[in-house]
């Protein structure tokens, strides 16, 4: 029966250290964006420039292509 007193007690106090050490990061805002660092991981800056320039280039292509088939046409 002394077992489950000790035993008790220390859960009680383990539970009471953790309450005090999450209410700490709580209030320093350890909490508060949750979200940005799980979706800011997804997105590589050089790849988003890469895919820009590539597109730019896609789209300057596209241009020239039909600038030439309208001279063509004239």
């Amino acid at each position: 029966m002394d077992i489950l007193y000790l035993m008790i007690l220390c859960s009680v106090s383990l539970a009471a250290v953790f309450l005090v050490v999450f209410i700490i990061n709580a209030r320093k805002g350890q909490f508060e964006d949750d979200e940005s660092p799980a979706v800011r991981i997804l997105f590589d800056s050089d790849e988003i420039k890469e895919e820009k320039e590539n597109d730019d280039e896609n789209h300057n292509d596209e241009t020239q292509e039909k600038s030439k088939i309208e001279d063509k046409s004239e």
